[in-house]
């Protein structure tokens, strides 16, 4: 499978399936087609589809017959909503026309939408003869599942709304789903398993992220789910089940933010606030296509926060673009939180290389063309021994561990049976994790962390989000935890130097699933890193 270059309005990049060669200019003729979409250029679209009372165009709601039809149609949109298109199937019948299939993504993520187009040569230039067009579903005003229910894979409660804004604000229209881990005011912390949330009280006051938020005119949606205490980064819930992933309808949410991120993807809300302490904003946001901030350690308040592990755990938040990302640091993260502007970008090619072969290529050209474009800074490749990763890797595993089990080891000895089996295992491990070995942990995890913040002081690191795309739902342990596994390598990098790292959705599998390309910065450089991918135009 190739990769071309199509106008898609963000990304600019699409693959393309073809059984030998695509027949000559008709990729031109596509892109143009494009270029005149997202532009709204309708004289071009006009010359594009055959002449005649034989074209046809069909959609959901509309079949049009005829040139004129479609041209009458087309004359009564005044706004095409910005997507890219991510993927080309071509199938040539003969020497004059050719099926051509587009995937598209819109700007503000979700699920996939599909256009088919018979193209063929008419005087000589290509031209659209028949078209299809599949929109994905419109996101439901309220939460609700398919059967007229709340989804409960994705939420615990919701309302029309749950908590309404304390006054209009930067964030007025904005709705927010929150991590099943944060007070929310009147209610419990269910923190993703039923026997804990039993047992706990309302809360008297919002976590302090919360209330923020709500200042800001931002209104609660609801509390979503989260993998049992955070410990996870599955999204698989063995009480609540595994929200859906709109982008890869097969394939897992990601967690432990899962429930944020698939509400967020669905559109049913348009920020999913929520925690990253080891990749738990990161990886969702990979997997189905989000912009995902996790936040220097320590800039916004984790307090009313359930802790997994406070030496690495941070609040973080989901959008589907990075101008809402932005707005919601606005409120959030200091303006002016330290970090000096980069001037160069670093790869790591022994960390980047625990990616599958295809997000690790397509990470290194996404990464050589945005430094090309004058969007990130020059390169400067460094590298991180492979012994040495390993070497911070279990050292940030076994104070994660350590630091888990101090949190929630008193309940979880005095309710066995209460959790699901991937998670309790890793307690099981965490349990074992004596005092002394956290402390040498530690003065390992002190090394690592002035070692990175040398390396990212002026600098941006750039890897990829997670190690590959969304397993399927119906993989095995064994290959969720070998995913888990390759991905914890890179993203405890950021643990480690206490750094804030933005996942936006640029990388793509070799089978279309998205992926995402990671923005380390320095710590205190959040604004900094959301303000190049907006002025980018990455996200």
């Amino acid at each position: 499978m190739n990769v071309v270059e199509v106008s898609s309005g963000i990304d600019g990049r699409a693959e393309i399936d073809c059984p030998g060669e695509v027949p000559a200019g008709l990729l031109e003729a596509f892109d143009a087609y494009e270029r005149a979409l997202l532009g709204n250029d309708v004289a071009v679209l006009d010359d594009l589809f055959a002449p005649g009372e034989h074209t046809v165009r069909g959609d959901g709601t509309h079949l049009l017959i005829g040139h004129e039809a479609i041209a009458g149609f087309r004359s009564g949109r005044s706004v095409i909503p910005t997507r890219r298109v991510v993927r080309i199937l071509v199938r040539p019948i003969g020497d004059d026309a050719a099926l051509l299939m587009a995937g598209t993504l819109a700007a503000t993520g979700g699920a996939t939408g599909l256009q088919s187009q018979l193209w063929q040569r008419v005087d000589g230039a290509w031209k659209v003869t028949a078209a299809h067009v599949s929109l994905p579903a419109k996101a439901a005003p309220a939460p609700l599942g398919i059967d007229g229910g709340i989804d409960g894979s994705i939420w615990r409660i919701v309302g029309t709304p749950l908590v309404r804004p304390a006054k209009d604000g930067v964030l007025s229209g904005h709705t927010v789903a929150v991590k099943d881990l944060f007070a929310v005011r009147d209610q419990a912390i269910g923190a993703g398993n039923p026997t804990w949330l039993d047992e706990q009280k309302p809360q008297e006051r919002h976590a302090p992220a919360v209330a923020h938020l709500l200042d800001a005119g931002a209104e609660i949606t609801g509390i979503a789910r989260t993998d049992e205490f955070a410990y996870s980064l599955a999204g698989q819930n063995a009480h609540y089940g595994t929200p859906p992933n709109p982008a890869v309808p097969q394939g897992i949410s990601g967690g432990s933010t899962s429930g944020p991120a698939t509400a967020v993807a669905l559109g049913q809300v348009t920020i999913g606030l929520g925690t990253d302490t080891a990749g738990s904003i990161r990886v969702p946001a990979s997997y189905q296509g989000l912009v995902g901030l996790r936040t220097t350690h320590g800039a916004v308040s984790a307090s009313g926060v359930h802790p997994l592990a406070p030496s690495f755990d941070t609040v973080g938040w989901l959008t589907r673009d990075a101008a809402t990302s932005l707005r919601v640091a606005q409120v959030l993260v200091p303006e002016n939180n330290g970090g000096r502007r980069a001037e160069r970008t670093i790869v790591l090619p022994t960390v980047e290389n625990l990616a599958a072969p295809d997000v690790a290529a397509d990470c290194a050209a996404r990464r050589a063309g945005l430094v090309a474009a004058g969007i990130l800074p020059a390169l400067a490749e460094t590298d991180l021994p492979g012994e040495v990763l390993e070497s911070w890797f279990t050292a940030f595993r076994t104070v994660q561990a350590h630091e888990a089990w101090q949190a929630n080891g008193a309940w979880i000895e005095a309710h066995p049976g209460a959790l699901g089996a991937d998670v309790a295992g890793r307690f099981e491990i965490a349990a074992k994790v004596t005092a002394d070995q956290a402390g040498a942990a530690r003065s390992v995890l002190a090394e690592a962390r002035a070692q990175l913040r040398d390396l990212l002081d002026g600098a941006i690191l750039v890897l990829p989000s997670s190690a590959g795309g969304a397993p399927a739902r119906d993989a095995s342990p064994g290959q969720v935890e070998a995913e888990r596994a390759g991905t914890l390598r890179m993203t405890c990098l950021a643990g480690l130097a206490g750094a804030p790292a933005l996942s936006l959705p640029l990388l793509r599998t070799a089978d279309g699933r998205p992926a995402g390309l990671c923005l380390v910065g320095a710590p205190g450089t959040d604004h900094q890193l959301l303000q190049l991918a907006v002025s980018g135009g990455l996200a």
